[in-house]
């Protein structure tokens, strides 16, 4: 009976050390990651040549420099999307959805927000990524007076010409009046792809949208946190999935 509670005893100390080993390797594993989606590489790494504000990324990127330019097209050949389909879309909104592009395409940065989806065009996307105050804000404000049929851009087009056209029914009118305030632009317009909040860019609690080429990632560190802390997200399925050891189910 003894030494049956022994070796009872040294396998569950066993299991707790190869789960919490497991958690830890898990952590570290969506901290350097692409998604399973349409344009991304496998792996991040350098990316010297990418294009205008994706450049930021060049050094360690999910983009290629091809998709990089074709961030910064109207009606760009990755998702055949037309930003101007309620008219020319302003340059100082465009901006600011070009960003939103290159973050989405290029950052390795983004593994504890990314969950699992089965689409056609991608397995992966990412959920709820905590959006720097001021990157919200000033997105809101650049496009208020920009115009769209839409409230979600992900579904609810006529794709009957090859590229997103308006709905039979619908109406443009001004960004101002389909998002009334900023978080509803940066929650609504791509099905809660991200999450409003009130932290600041440079405090480590949010994710920027864009940053200075000059300066560091400050994104690095926000997915550490977020990782480690696991508030308001959990380590991608997948990484866990990949990370659990042979030797832990024969312990069960």
């Amino acid at each position: 009976m003894g030494l049956a509670y022994v070796k009872m005893a040294a396998r569950w100390a066993m299991l707790g050390l190869l789960a919490a080993c497991m958690a830890s390797a898990a952590k570290e594993s969506v901290l350097n990651m692409c998604m399973d989606a349409k344009h991304h590489k496998t792996k991040p790494g350098p990316e010297g040549a990418l294009h205008g504000q994706c450049a930021p990324w060049k050094d360690n990127a999910c983009c290629t420099a091809e998709t990089s330019k074709g961030a910064h097209q109207d009606q760009s050949y990755l998702y055949n999307f037309d930003w101007n389909h309620c008219g020319v879309m302003p340059d100082k909104c465009k901006q600011h959805f070009i960003q939103d592009t290159c973050l989405y395409e290029c950052s390795p940065n983004l593994g504890p927000w990314i969950d699992q989806v089965d689409n056609s065009w991608r397995r992966e996307r990412i959920l709820n990524v905590p959006l720097c105050k001021e990157d919200c804000e000033l997105w809101w404000e650049a496009c208020k007076d920009a115009v769209t049929c839409r409230e979600n851009w992900h579904k609810g087009w006529n794709w009957t010409t090859g590229t997103n056209r308006c709905p039979r029914g619908s109406t443009c009118q001004l960004f101002k009046y389909v998002f009334p305030r900023p978080a509803d632009l940066c929650e609504k317009i791509w099905s809660k792809s991200y999450k409003y909040t009130t932290e600041h860019r440079g405090g480590g609690r949010c994710i920027q949208m864009w940053f200075d080429p000059a300066n560091r990632n400050p994104n690095v560190a926000v997915a550490k946190y977020y990782a480690q802390n696991g508030r308001d997200a959990s380590p991608a399925p997948r990484a866990v999935l990949l990370l659990l050891p042979a030797a832990l189910l024969s312990l069960l």
